[in-house]
């Protein structure tokens, strides 16, 4: 027998894009694999569309809204595979995805191997997708692995990975405390039970690209402001736990200075925490002249308008910007699908 694979959905408020999710895991040309929906309260359409494709064998789960976390976690305790996919209901498997790591599996025998993925970001056509591959695209040890995403600030997207029963379980649940980042504090107590990082090249993941107004992004959102400092924390936790070096702790105090700049002016009791933070890992940070950091599209908007003005309309750019862009992608993804005479 080969083993089971679960395919587990959190959803909310998605049904623009969660029959295609759905469809993607479908359509995955592994045979031994159940596919767990659950839906996180959503108020439109999503729980129907969900529903419509229960005939095929998809089972769909309803609750009360309280977070992807919380959904994640419903989902995993009706699941009965030796691994488990977890896919976010805007998000699209190649289909030898799960194939391709799972053949990496058998060979390798090892349950407490965690395996990874290329992906790539799209919004409306997967073929535009743009596959561009990180530092984290590599055969990996924990640490390392650890120390190169908070090093450089980059990351691994939730779908890219396959993990084993028996790994899942080492790990513990979901953090339903988290709102931000909740999938990148989940993968590091992963990581750090795991026997190491298997890359897997050729197995694809298309991740679609929501914009800056997404809960991806931190914004001024004192939830999620408070969510990512406590991911930080922990992130540092994590890796001096595996490994308490000069290294380390540099990558530690890169990591703090990195993500400074998302807590001001908003939140100054977490930059002084921070701050409090790098002088006993033996080093400081120091917050970048707020002036100084407004581009020159934006900050001859101080002097007329204020600083809050200015680096509010700076911040509200990008939205704008990824606006039309999803605006032409819908209107030549639509084309694309025409009938043709």
């Amino acid at each position: 027998m080969k083993p089971l694979v679960s395919i587990l959905i959190p959803a909310y408020n998605a049904e623009g894009w969660v029959a295609e999710a759905i469809q993607s895991a479908l359509r995955q040309t592994w045979r031994e694999k159940e596919i767990i929906f659950v839906d996180d309260g959503s108020t439109d359409r999503t729980l129907a569309i969900a529903d419509s494709f229960s005939s095929r064998g998809v089972f769909v789960a309803f609750q009360k809204n309280a977070g992807a976390s919380a959904a994640r976690n419903k989902a995993y305790s009706f699941c009965r595979g030796d691994y488990i996919q977890w896919l976010d209901a805007d998000d699209i498997l190649a289909p030898d995805k799960i194939a391709k790591q799972m053949e990496v599996a058998e060979r390798l025998n090892d349950p407490m191997a965690l395996l990874s993925c290329e992906w790539g970001r799209f919004i409306y056509r997967t073929s535009r997708a743009k596959f561009n591959p990180t530092l984290l695209w590599n055969d990996l040890m924990p640490p390392e692995w650890l120390a190169r995403k908070m090093a450089n600030n980059i990351w691994m997207q939730t779908s890219t990975w396959l993990v084993s029963r028996k790994l899942s379980e080492a790990a513990g649940p979901w953090d339903e405390r988290l709102s931000f980042d909740d999938d990148g504090e989940y993968f590091c107590r992963v990581l750090m039970k795991c026997s190491g990082v298997k890359f897997v090249p050729g197995a694809r993941v298309y991740y679609r690209a929501s914009g800056p107004s997404s809960l991806s992004n931190v914004d001024d959102s004192n939830r999620k402001l408070e969510s990512a400092w406590r991911s930080i924390q922990l992130h540092i936790q994590y890796l001096l736990q595996m490994e308490d070096s000069a290294r380390t702790r540099e990558v530690c105090i890169k990591f703090l200075q990195t993500w400074l700049p998302a807590f001001d002016p908003h939140r100054p009791d977490i930059i002084r925490h921070a701050q409090q933070i790098a002088g006993h890992l033996g080093s400081q940070i120091q917050l970048i002249d707020t002036v100084e950091s407004l581009r020159w599209k934006f900050a001859w908007m101080k002097s007329i308008f204020g600083s809050k003005a200015a680096f509010r309309a700076q911040n509200k750019f990008p939205q704008l910007k990824h606006s039309m862009i999803r605006f032409w992608d819908k209107t030549m993804s639509q084309f694309e699908r025409m009938p043709r005479p």
